[in-house]
């Protein structure tokens, strides 16, 4: 009877209202919701946000239900077709073809469609789904990444929606995963527990990842548990499971330099040599002479080709333009990749990188700066950002995890043209309270103390 007193209700109302009410939203934007009903979208997205801050004031000590109802918000998207990005039909692609033994690296969609060849189940449709651009192009998918495609093709390789399903449950166990290391971390780092909520119950993290099928998610749960690996000075372990986020998504790869410091130069040494080994072996399965080929072309055009919701580099494209009359795009990535390098190494060898908190709140910075200087910032970028500064006292990504739903504004048109003017509107918070946390965090007087303010 004590459980339904008026204590209790009094107590739980909010959550339980505020849980239901998300229900109802997710529902909304799973089931009834266009890509270019972009004024929808952001209604329902900015609705979901304030629950979201709602549901972690008044739930975030509340383990049990926390965990239960994020859960819930995931899985009502288990039985919807992703409808904000077109990536997914590439995932079933690719599961597909190595289903079928063929090598997805060596092979574009493009190749087989237009010469009427139809090497896996629903192939046109699957081809209609994912686009002419993307198919004109080699996968640039890791090898964990096409394992988890695989695992959907072979349990559903004549249903899209079956494969979805499939790709959507990985990803919920990656998340669950992501709290229950993350939880672990942030008691080894002596900070609440409960800040892993910031990213369990964000609606960015639920909507991009369970819902559009983005693999950030097991990419960050791979990542995490590296984390608390290593801080445990568990090398080889660690160093291996680093390799499998790195095999997930290639991203991490922009952290390793941070270890030098965190291991000193020997074990560091050793550890990348781990980390290398691992990722070849995982690679190796793939390997042929074109695949080498292939995949740094793929690559390469993320810096020389594609051009999505960028900061920097849409100044330096406009003052390029101004200059020379011409899209500068191939000579303004390489210089942007070369200064993020430039910028890594110095993050690496002139800042503090000895304590685990310190190579996080490194590993924040450094994604941050090359997420500012890149050419191409999809949404489900910012993921990443968002699991990063819970180990942090910085929370600029969570505003940005807000803002960036703005990107979707270029789906109104049919030729997807960017609303410039929004895209300025977006980083113009983001940078503001970048720099506004940086001046507070991380100031010469208080260095030291960075991770502990």
């Amino acid at each position: 009877m004590t459980l339904f007193n008026s204590s209790f209700l009094k107590l739980n109302r909010i959550p339980i209202l505020v849980g239901v009410l998300s229900i109802i939203l997710y529902t909304l934007f799973a089931y009834y919701l266009e890509r270019t009903e972009v004024f929808k979208m952001l209604l329902l997205y900015g609705l979901l946000f304030f629950c979201f801050l709602k549901l972690y004031q008044t739930s975030k000590y509340n383990f049990k239900y926390a965990i239960g109802i994020g859960i819930v918000f995931r899985l009502i998207f288990i039985a919807a077709i992703p409808n904000l990005s077109q990536d997914f039909y590439r995932f079933i692609w690719d599961g597909r073809m190595i289903f079928e033994g063929l090598n997805p690296y060596l092979f574009t969609p493009e190749s087989f469609i237009s010469s009427g060849k139809f090497p896996v189940a629903q192939a046109q449709e699957l081809y209609n789904g994912m686009g002419q651009l993307n198919a004109s192009h080699y996968t640039n998918y890791p090898p964990l990444n096409q394992l988890c495609f695989t695992i959907a093709a072979y349990l559903s390789n004549t249903n899209i929606l079956g494969a979805a399903i499939v790709l959507r449950s990985i990803l919920l166990l990656a998340d669950i995963g992501i709290v229950y290391f993350g939880q672990k971390l942030l008691k080894k780092l002596n900070l609440s527990k409960s800040l892993i909520f910031l990213y369990f119950l964000n609606p960015f993290i639920i909507i991009e990842l369970s819902g559009n099928l983005h693999f950030e998610g097991l990419m960050l749960f791979f990542l995490v548990w590296a984390l608390y690996l290593l801080h445990k000075r568990k090398l080889i372990y660690g160093a291996f499971i680093f390799a499998c986020s790195i095999a997930v998504k290639l991203i991490p790869l922009i952290f390793l330099p941070l270890f030098f410091k965190y291991f000193k130069w020997r074990k560091s040494i050793l550890f990348y040599a781990f980390v290398g080994m691992f990722c070849i072996l995982m690679f190796l399965p793939f390997y042929s002479p074109q695949f080498i080929d292939n995949y740094s072309q793929t690559v390469a055009l993320w810096f020389q080709n594609f051009e999505f919701n960028a900061s920097i580099y849409y100044i330096l494209r406009a003052i390029g333009y101004s200059i020379t009359g011409y899209n500068e795009i191939a000579i303004i990535g390489k210089l942007l990749a070369i200064t993020t390098f430039v910028f890594v190494i110095f993050m690496s060898l002139w800042r503090k990188n000895q304590s685990t908190n310190q190579v996080i709140t490194n590993m924040l910075l450094v994604l941050t700066f090359y997420l500012f200087t890149t050419t191409t910032v999809h949404p489900w970028y910012v993921s990443s950002l968002v699991l990063l500064c819970v180990f942090t006292p910085f929370r600029y990504p969570l505003a940005w995890s807000f803002m960036v739903v703005l990107s979707y504004f270029a789906y109104i048109t049919s030729d997807h043209n960017e609303n410039l003017w929004l895209i300025g509107l977006e980083y113009i918070v983001v940078y503001s309270l970048c720099v506004i946390e940086l001046y507070k965090n991380w100031s010469p007087q208080n260095d030291d103390q960075l991770i502990n303010s």
